[in-house]
């Protein structure tokens, strides 16, 4: 074993290992090669493949977590979190598109597509990398480019982790001195199908500087309290600009909330501490879904879902913009046409749900989803391997296929929404 591997016990009995360099990682893969153990890799830690039960080779990147700045190029370490990332190019006048919260793995979100705050105005996440580097399955340390091994780079900005584990992240910034962010409250007098008809009507048209989430939870924690609510993001720090553009939706009856110019690492939530870190989230009963229109019929049926249970969620954020300027065959991620991102289901909290909520959940939530594109995966928190197609074009699952059996012949990256060939 590489001495620059530090061994993390876990209440599982399982043994994780800390790699502290590129080297470290490909020496891991190799052991994992020759034993034919499959290899799981944990980036950050924010979902639930951290908890996940593993056998094999498991492999937490927290050490590799440098973020180098030089210009707008922005070299990152593969166990590094957006909230790191934030607060480093902050001073320097740079940002780029991110998770929404501050523990989220950057190599996760990226592999997965990775839909945030300005994924219209500078589209996905992956849309903005421009260099990686890779440990395959082989053991070998390789650097992946539109110039150098382009098809395991096209394969990175959105394949998932199917094809070897990046231990460094390569992205050109965007300059943004500001933004404008909006948080607005639905009260008692607001009607949440209004909103989301004018919210659309709004996006339908709007600049592309303007990203929109609009979500109704259940009381989960003191960063996401029970109720409606509405944020807005415009890239630039032009506060009268979003309310402008968003006057159609704050002037309704009950939407209560104001503008401000924070900076944008500011807008980034913290994730609260488990009362136990070891400890599994609940289980999510829902689906997701990329969808190419908000129409009347989808929102009255997400308004009516979030109305019939307890512990219910419903998550939408709007597309478009840059996102739908990338040619559909230059990534692997699907449905660039679509404008909606929309997630509906429930938490599964032990003692709130029976069986028959929970069979009520599952076929309301899926009668949501029936009308999307396809699936994004970075929200599908389970190992599905029959609805991993479902969330790529047929053409692009295809070639996922041929680059896998090139990449990881033995599938020994087959812990994530595994590409089966």
């Amino acid at each position: 074993m590489s001495v620059g591997v530090t061994r993390v016990s876990r209440m599982d009995a399982m043994q994780t290992t800390r790699p502290r360099a590129a080297a470290d990682v490909a020496a891991l893969v190799r052991q994992a090669q020759a034993g034919a153990q499959p290899v799981t890799v944990i980036a950050g830690g924010h979902g639930p493949w951290s908890h996940a039960p593993a056998e094999g080779v498991r492999i937490d990147l927290t050490a590799l977590d440098t973020v180098e700045v030089d210009g707008t190029r922005v070299r990152i370490g593969g166990g590094a979190t957006w909230g790191a990332v934030a607060d480093a190019l902050t001073p320097h006048g740079l940002a780029i598109s991110s998770g929404d919260t501050r523990s989220v793995g950057v190599g996760g979100l990226v592999l997965g597509g990775g839909i945030g705050w300005m994924v219209r105005a500078w589209g996905l996440a992956a849309d903005q990398l421009v260099g990686a580097q890779v440990v395959t399955a082989s053991g070998e340390i390789v650097e992946a480019s539109h110039d150098e091994n382009a098809d395991l780079f096209w394969a990175l900005r959105g394949g998932g982790g199917n094809f070897g584990v990046v231990t460094r992240f390569d992205f050109r910034a965007h300059e943004l001195l500001g933004i404008a962010f909006g948080e607005f409250t639905l009260d008692a007098d607001a009607d949440p199908a209004r909103v989301l008809r004018a919210l659309r009507d709004v996006l339908h048209d709007a600049p592309r500087e303007l990203t929109v989430t609009y979500m109704d939870v259940p009381a989960m924690d003191p960063s996401a309290p029970a109720g409606a609510r509405l944020s807005a993001v415009w890239a630039g720090g032009d506060a009268d600009a979003l309310r402008r553009v968003l006057a159609p939706v704050t002037a309704l009856p009950g939407v209560v909330g104001e503008v401000t110019t924070p900076a944008y690492r500011d807008i980034l939530m913290e994730m609260p501490e488990p009362p136990d870190p070891d400890a599994a989230p609940p289980g999510f009963l829902g689906g997701n879904g990329l969808f190419r229109e908000l129409s009347d019929e989808l929102i009255d049926r997400l308004v009516a879902f979030r109305a019939a249970y307890p512990s219910a969620v419903v998550f939408l954020r709007s597309l478009g913009g840059a996102f739908g300027e990338v040619a559909q065959e230059d990534t692997p991620f699907p449905a660039r046409d679509a404008t909606w991102f929309v997630m509906a289901g429930g938490f599964d909290v032990p003692g709130m749900l029976d069986d028959e909520l929970r069979a009520a959940i599952l076929a309301d939530a899926d009668a949501i989803s029936a009308g999307r594109v396809a699936e994004y995966g970075n929200f599908a928190p389970t190992e599905r391997p029959d609805a991993v197609p479902g969330m790529f074009t047929e053409t692009a699952y295809r070639r996922l296929q041929e680059l896998k059996r090139v990449w990881d012949p033995q599938n020994l990256f087959r812990r994530n929404h595994n590409i089966v060939v």
